[in-house]
């Protein structure tokens, strides 16, 4: 298609990477038409899958590795395809709960690449998302469970015909590009629902669910909402029951902590159950809760360490640092808690600083190592009330160290403020882990 094409075949996996990074100075842009020009001049591998479409503010991720995880025990081929990653670009595809190997990737971006028209270079998201449809194409996946990147309506994932969508909650996020309100978030987000596909939401604002409702009555399309035709009742320590339209399941798990990952399984065992009744695939009450219990979401409450006690996880705005706040006080015994904090400079700082920063004895603020990263000093200034407890260590790993020194036995460290901020640390962690037993 241009003359960068010539040397797509002999490309090496780095170079394949290289090439998708530098797409990311092409921005973020909306649209489908792009994305359905690639795709068709691949032959619309994405038509033919059986797919679930997952929107949302939060809980989008963790909805999505629920329902591929089900799958996957009931016996089916899944591909899950998933943004960002933390660590490895190959953690964004996943078959059968297994990210997808170097070579498997390097075929696809081939295959991908050899057919971009240099006039018209795609995003980094538009190509990501075409290599997703293409290697689930190959790999002959019996569903594709597809996490939308941002908003919905016009996401590159909008092109796929799915046979049940969700929209996991909303708030207010990314409003240079979706819009400033409850109402127009929801717009955007409500863009994924289809003509008679039915949508699961967990949706609570009234402003949001009026947009939403109204979508699904001009599109005919069935829709279910958590709490209402959807109930989950917790049982203890990550242990709850779910009642849906027909399902009545109790003494259900999960490993991801937070009591909003009840909901997210809410969210998840309704699609599934919309899927069951349409005939589109058999589940046992024993594969559902296999499935939950072995589902894996890293960087969500995760454990990083436990001597001294670390926790992770990738509040990145506002519904998030709030959820962060609440599993803080529900679900976690300490003595002080050691805040290390990395945001991105387009979040609301001042806001996720007001929420956090009052739960801890001990702020420390950092820099992550990406271009979109607040200086450390920009997030002291938004947290001046706080700045007798707060102190500055621009290099991540150095503010790691320094909340290691503090931490006693009976405190708690927990890193926020985003995924691209935990993923630097868990590679930190990765690297030091290889160090000692190499």
């Amino acid at each position: 298609m241009g003359e960068g094409t010539a040397h797509v075949s002999s490309a090496s996996f780095p170079e394949a990477l290289a090439y998708l990074y530098d797409l990311q100075k092409y921005g973020i842009k909306f649209g489908l038409s792009s994305t359905a020009r690639l795709l068709e001049r691949l032959g619309n591998p994405h038509l033919p899958l059986k797919a679930v479409h997952i929107a949302g503010t939060n809980g989008k991720g963790s909805t999505s590795a629920m329902i591929s995880s089900i799958l996957v025990r009931a016996g089916y081929r899944v591909g899950l395809y998933t943004s960002p990653h933390l660590v490895r670009f190959n953690e964004r595809y996943r078959i059968n709960d297994r990210d997808l190997g170097d070579g498997a990737l390097l075929e696809s971006f081939r295959r991908v690449r050899a057919v971009v028209d240099d006039r018209e270079p795609p995003t980094f998201f538009e190509m990501t998302t075409a290599m997703a449809f293409t290697l689930f194409a190959e790999e002959r996946v019996d569903w594709a469970v597809l996490e939308v990147g941002m908003g919905g309506r016009l996401d590159a994932t909008n092109v796929v015909l799915p046979q049940v969508t969700v929209i996991t909650n909303i708030s207010l996020e990314h409003q240079e590009f979706l819009g400033s309100t409850i109402a127009a978030i929801a717009r955007e987000k409500a863009g994924i629902i289809k003509a008679k596909v039915p949508l699961v939401t967990a949706v609570t604002q009234p402003a949001a669910l009026a947009v939403i409702k109204a979508c699904c009555v001009r599109e005919q399309a069935p829709w279910y909402r958590v709490g209402q035709h959807l109930r989950v009742r917790s049982q203890g320590a990550r242990r709850f029951s779910y009642h849906g339209l027909n399902w009545h399941l109790r003494d259900l798990r999960t490993p991801l902590s937070g009591r909003h990952q009840l909901v997210n399984a809410a969210s998840a065992l309704g699609a599934l159950e919309l899927l069951a009744g349409q005939g589109n695939c058999g589940l046992s009450p024993d594969q559902i809760r296999e499935g939950l219990i072995r589902t894996r979401w890293p960087g969500r409450l995760e454990w990083l360490s436990r001597r001294p006690p670390i926790v992770l996880d990738g509040a990145h705005n506002l519904a998030g640092a709030m959820v962060l706040k609440r599993a803080l006080r529900e679900e976690f015994t300490y003595d002080r808690l050691i805040l290390v904090l990395g945001i991105m400079a387009d979040k609301d700082i001042r806001g996720m600083i007001a929420i956090l920063a009052p739960l801890a004895e001990h702020i420390i603020l950092t820099r992550p190592r990406y271009e979109r990263a607040a200086a450390p000093e920009v997030l002291l200034e938004a947290g001046e009330r706080f700045r007798r407890r707060t102190e500055v260590i621009e290099r991540v790993e150095g503010a790691l160290v320094r909340a290691k020194e503090l931490a006693r036995p009976s405190d708690l460290v927990v890193v926020t403020g985003s995924l691209y901020f935990i993923g630097e640390v868990k590679e930190i962690s990765e690297r030091h882990d290889e160090a000692r037993h190499g």
